[in-house]
């Protein structure tokens, strides 16, 4: 048996390193192939194009997510997947329903920060909402991304629907969602900004100490 604890401490450090890389997608119903088979959605049509290069694809989207329903589970899809990178692709609905603006970018930026922690890089994709609310409401709320991406030093895709907004074709009747024809669009619009953090080499974590783990939480708040 005392042989056989140094090769079990040699094989829980080394399998982390050996992991292969993942991006992980963390969205709503725009990356969760709404409407459609989950094959032909435009993070699946991702994983079968990262495939070939030993990279694989966590989508951890669900339809009608908001940025507080993300920020809840980011920490445990972050554990499950430990991924090299983060691609954030939320917000739509708390515009939607005109969720206050605050709130929204303290949740992206809670996740950002936790995605960061776990050496993953980070995209944050960005949308567009209609101006049910008014004019000002929308505006601030697609800067609200570009805002958070120089806070904290992050790839930004503006606006995820760009390749189809200008047309009623890309979109189910909902006029909503993409339909299957607008997901390689949306791939092919997504790759340019993914690429370069897929070339960066991860960045390496400390582990954090239980004891001051639970002191930093103390405060509540994001650093």
């Amino acid at each position: 048996m005392k042989r056989l604890l140094p090769l079990l401490a040699l094989m829980l450090w080394w399998g982390p390193l050996a992991a292969k890389p993942t991006v992980l997608v963390v969205g709503d119903s725009l990356s969760a192939a709404y409407g459609l088979r989950a094959e032909d959605g435009w993070v699946a049509l991702l994983g079968r194009h990262l495939a070939p290069r030993g990279i694989a694809v966590a989508n951890a989207s669900i339809s009608g997510e908001t940025t507080a329903g993300g920020v809840g589970r980011i920490d445990a899809e972050l554990e499950r997947t430990a991924p090299s990178v983060v691609v954030i692709a939320l917000g739509a609905n708390d515009g939607l329903r005109g969720l206050p603006l605050d709130a929204m970018r303290a949740n992206l930026s809670r996740m950002v920060v936790a995605a960061k922690a776990r050496g993953a890089r980070v995209l944050l994709v960005g949308i567009r909402i209609p101006p049910n609310y008014g004019a000002d409401y929308a505006d601030a709320f697609h800067a609200t991304y570009a805002a958070l991406a120089r806070e904290h030093r992050v790839a930004l895709l503006p606006f995820l629907l760009e390749p189809i907004a200008g047309s009623r074709a890309g979109f189910l009747p909902d006029q909503m969602h993409p339909n299957a024809a607008a997901q390689p669009k949306l791939l092919a619009h997504v790759l340019p900004a993914l690429e370069p953090l897929l070339a960066t080499p991860r960045r390496a974590t400390r582990r954090v100490p239980a004891q001051a783990r639970a002191g930093a939480d103390v405060g509540g708040g994001v650093r």
